[in-house]
């Protein structure tokens, strides 16, 4: 008897789930952001996997709809800049640029893997990478000079001819995660 028990034992195990091997872990689906304007909707993938702490940021800030209502405040031949919340306010656009959250992410998080190509969504600042707060650009052109010295957090997947049409003045009229 002590032989047959031990052969239905295995077979028991051999045959239930503790004996498979587990499933392997599915990898986690992007986090994609829409930014919706009059000229059409650009959607950007994040790069949560290298960017932790600057993409969480941004994140926390789009949940609180920190910039629904701002405008455009920079456009150059190969880039859109946005992100602070003084542009709501026309009238002190000669200060525009110069604002943010209020809370600077910290670190520099670069990547050999994300670069600066057209397309790329990066943390701007001012001269210290670990002071990039809220403010955001997208690059309309490659600029290989910025690898290294601005996090890049995104890339665009939809909407780069909404992007080439953008202009100062533009309203950001919804920022949101979805789903």
């Amino acid at each position: 008897m002590g032989r047959f028990a031990l052969a239905v034992g295995l077979a028991a195990f051999l045959f239930s789930d503790a004996g498979r091997a587990a499933p392997a872990p599915l990898a986690a689906a992007p986090t994609v952001v829409a930014m919706e304007t009059a000229k059409g909707t650009i959607e950007i993938e994040l790069f949560d996997a290298d960017a932790p702490k600057s993409v969480a940021q941004i994140l926390d800030l789009t949940k609180k709809s920190f910039y629904r209502g701002q405008r455009i405040h920079r456009v150059e031949k190969g880039l859109v800049q946005f992100g602070d919340p003084g542009s709501r306010d026309v009238s002190r656009k000669a200060y525009w640029g110069s604002g943010g959250s209020g809370k600077p992410i910290g670190v520099a998080e670069f990547s050999k893997k994300h670069l600066n190509v057209r397309g790329a969504v990066g943390l701007a600042h001012s001269g210290t990478p670990q002071y990039a707060d809220s403010q955001l650009y997208i690059l309309k052109a490659p600029s290989p000079s910025l690898d290294g010295k601005h996090v890049v957090v995104g890339q665009v997947i939809k909407g780069m001819e909404v992007v080439d049409k953008l202009a100062v003045l533009d309203v950001i009229k919804n920022f949101s995660i979805r789903p």
